[in-house]
């Protein structure tokens, strides 16, 4: 884990070689709502920032996946966003990084 965290600083253009899996429909629906409403508290309904940085395609661009994955998993020490790994799977992580890269719909 710690070498998939070094390579992301170092190599932020890193990317998935193949797309993460879908969750099933019904966690898909849990998981967009979570992002919305959870992640919505902090970071803006339309995830455009608040308490937390924007959320949107633009403002995560530049970042890599991975580090996108591994901060949703274990949160920012130092910072109110939490670790989600309690509730999340790994894939169900990469999913959401690929739905915010996308635009959430």
């Amino acid at each position: 884990m710690a070498g998939l965290l070094c390579a992301a600083i170092f190599f932020p253009g890193l990317t998935w070689a193949d797309p993460p899996a879908a969750p099933a429909p019904a966690r898909q629906a849990e998981l967009l709502n979570l992002v919305r409403q959870d992640c919505g508290s902090c970071h803006g309904l339309r995830l455009e920032g608040g308490l937390g940085l924007p959320l949107t395609p633009q403002a995560l661009g530049e970042k890599s996946p991975d580090a996108l994955r591994e901060t949703i998993l274990h949160g920012r020490a130092g910072t109110p966003m939490p670790p989600w790994q309690p509730f999340l799977t790994e894939a169900e992580a990469d999913w959401i990084v690929q739905m915010l890269l996308k635009g959430l719909p």
